[in-house]
């Protein structure tokens, strides 16, 4: 039997989750989907592909517009 540390499996879970740290750190506008898509589709190589190509597009709110709906 395998055993994991703690360490081994925190590193996992921020490698497994990191294309929706990316969007969530980037403020893409569809943060919300690209989490579901992470979650649900990560665990496919071509899921977390695709989660991690489209939080890293350049989608994301533009400064000045946060600005003026503050």
């Amino acid at each position: 039997m395998v055993s994991l540390s703690f360490s081994t499996l925190l590193f996992m879970m921020f490698i497994y989750f990191l294309p929706a740290l990316v969007a969530l750190s980037r403020r893409h506008n569809n943060v919300a989907a690209i989490v579901l898509l992470n979650f649900f589709l990560g665990w496919t190589v071509i899921g977390w592909i695709a989660a991690l190509i489209w939080s890293a597009t350049d989608n994301v709110a533009k400064a000045g517009l946060q600005k003026r709906l503050s």
